[in-house]
């Protein structure tokens, strides 16, 4: 069965930490009216899934050729969580210097940004080689997984837009215990894995 907290954490972690997502959105905020903002997340969510719906079937395919692999991709799935629990803990609070191009349309650009977005590619490999495909390997449950798993990013994405000049506030002032908080996440997360097996 899907270790659920450990799965939720991450899922959490991997989508509301800083990053070329969240750091965009919160610069959108304060450079354009929230309908307009909105659409780069919009956008986010779309290419997400579809980046995470090539990651759940590429992994499925590894699974079903390689069927010892799975032990190996928990492995290695949970020492990148510890590697990205590290990075949070080690990270300074990021300030606002990602910008956006207003000319060009910011959906466009968040669907584009996600296959190129190392941060998207990752999160889907481990999302799925680590807490999903070796429990679930439907293609309709993948399919329903990268939608769940896009939503959480739009959410996320849309709490940064929402609330990007008080997070930008939060973030300098106590940056640290943030970091803290989310590595000791993401260290749950792969602990519990390494446990498991």
């Amino acid at each position: 069965m899907l270790n659920f907290p450990a799965f939720l954490s991450y899922v959490f972690v991997a989508n509301i930490s800083p990053g070329p997502n969240t750091i965009i959105s919160m610069s959108n905020a304060s450079k354009f009216n929230l309908n307009k903002s909105i659409q780069f997340n919009l956008g986010v969510s779309v290419g997400a899934f579809f980046v995470l719906l090539i990651c759940s079937f590429f992994s499925l395919t590894i699974f079903k050729v390689f069927p010892s692999i799975k032990l190996i991709m928990v492995w290695i799935g949970a020492g990148y969580i510890l590697w990205l629990s590290w990075k949070i803990l080690r990270s300074r609070p990021i300030a606002e210097n990602e910008q956006s191009n207003g000319k060009s349309s910011l959906f466009f650009h968040g669907v584009v940004l996600q296959f190129v977005n190392p941060n998207t590619i990752l999160y889907g490999v481990t999302a799925f080689t680590t807490f999903i495909i070796p429990q679930y390997n439907s293609p309709v449950l993948l399919i329903i997984f990268s939608v769940l798993l896009s939503f959480s990013a739009f959410i996320c994405t849309v709490c940064w837009t929402l609330f990007g000049s008080l997070f930008q506030k939060i973030i300098v002032k106590h940056g640290k215990i943030i970091n803290v908080v989310m590595a000791i996440l993401l260290a749950y997360c792969a602990i519990s894995l390494i446990v498991k097996k």
